[in-house]
């Protein structure tokens, strides 16, 4: 069943339409699922998605599929082009582990490229990077992120586990009134699993170690000038924490957030349950789909969020997968007039839900 709009301060709700793309059998790249998919248009129009492909010993790389529609227009396919991101810098790998995974892409006009924020998971876990590409097809790597030290925050966000980076589709104020580029991100505060016994530690004024989603700056004068400047991130701030119970554990970005009437409409998940060990899979976690509205002239301030999920976990796809339970939107696109979410089901196969105005 798909959750009434009512429940919600949101006016939107999400509507599945089906399954897009799942492993193809004897293809050694997606042997343990094909999931969490970014998106895209190539210069003529069409639209792509960018899956991340997991192969044996969960070593990801990034696809890119041409999206096939059904005669109503609705996608229903995914036609594969081959893989355009792999783990080939040592920064991408460690010895026991390797990965670009979960990409998240954002076309931004005023730069004339798609950026695509990554997790790399190299000798130090999780840590997000960045790529650009004006076609979808070459990628050009500007590096890893590297959040400019704050000293009122009493910590360097480098330190840290980090995921679910998303940028902005054009300039946002800053929190100086500058006009910025603006990237959303999930800072992870426990470091037990790199220094056993090391624990959590929180920035200053942060009481709720539960990961949230916070948000980062750079300048548009300094990008126009260096496009890698956008791996340079400043003016950190928490934009929202974990706030209902289908999201008590934890909660991160999904796609680039789109501009509505109300303001900045992001699609976010949030997960509930219980985990004992972060870094072991096949926890007892349940992931689903909210949306929160971000202020237009201050995106770090949430103006109204979904108080029960768009979507969770119903489907046998959703419910039953690499990790169970699990809704993860990552990806949205206007398809004549209408918006489709795609999103990662049980980190085994990728569906897609409408996502529909209720007021």
């Amino acid at each position: 069943m798909n959750h009434p709009a009512s429940q919600n301060p949101i006016p939107y709700r999400l509507v599945r339409k089906g399954m897009v793309m799942s492993p193809l059998p004897g293809q050694p790249y997606e042997t343990e699922g094909v999931l969490n998919p970014a998106s895209g248009r190539t210069p003529d129009g069409t639209l792509h998605l960018l899956p991340r492909l997991v192969a044996e010993g969960n070593v990801s790389r990034v696809g890119l599929a041409k999206v096939l529609f059904d005669e109503d227009g609705v996608p229903c396919g995914v036609e594969r082009r081959g893989v355009v991101l792999a783990p080939d810098e040592g920064w991408e790998r460690g010895k026991n582990n390797a990965g670009v995974e979960d990409p998240r892409v954002t076309w931004i006009p005023s730069l004339g490229h798609h950026v695509m924020s990554y997790v790399a998971y190299g000798p130090l876990g999780p840590k997000p990077a960045l790529a650009v590409s004006t076609d979808l097809t070459e990628w050009t790597r500007l590096g890893p992120v590297q959040f400019a030290y704050q000293p009122d925050l009493d910590t360097d966000l480098n330190l840290f586990p980090n995921k679910d980076v998303v940028h902005f589709p054009e300039p946002v104020p800053g929190p100086d009134g500058e006009p910025s580029y603006a990237m959303l991100h999930r800072p992870m505060w426990d470091l037990g699993w790199f220094r056993p016994g090391e624990g959590v530690h929180l920035p200053a004024g942060l009481k709720d170690e539960r990961p949230g989603i916070w948000i980062s700056y750079v300048p548009v004068a300094e990008v126009e000038q260096d496009i890698s400047a956008l791996t340079r991130p400043r003016h950190h701030k928490l934009v929202a924490l974990s706030a209902y119970p289908w999201e008590d554990l934890k909660i991160g970005g999904g796609p680039a957030p789109i501009r509505v009437d109300e303001g900045w409409l992001l699609i976010h998940h949030g997960v509930s349950g219980s985990i004992e060990d972060p870094w072991v899979p096949n926890q007892n976690v349940s992931y689903a789909a909210g949306a929160m509205m971000l202020d237009p002239a201050d995106p770090s301030r949430v103006v109204a969020r979904s108080t029960e999920p768009l979507m969770a976990p119903e489907t046998e796809e959703e419910r039953s997968g690499t990790v169970p339970n699990v809704v993860f939107p990552t990806a949205i696109e206007e398809v004549d007039g209408k918006l489709y979410v795609f999103y990662g089901m049980a980190d085994a196969h990728i569906g897609v839900a409408l996502l529909e105005r209720t007021a």
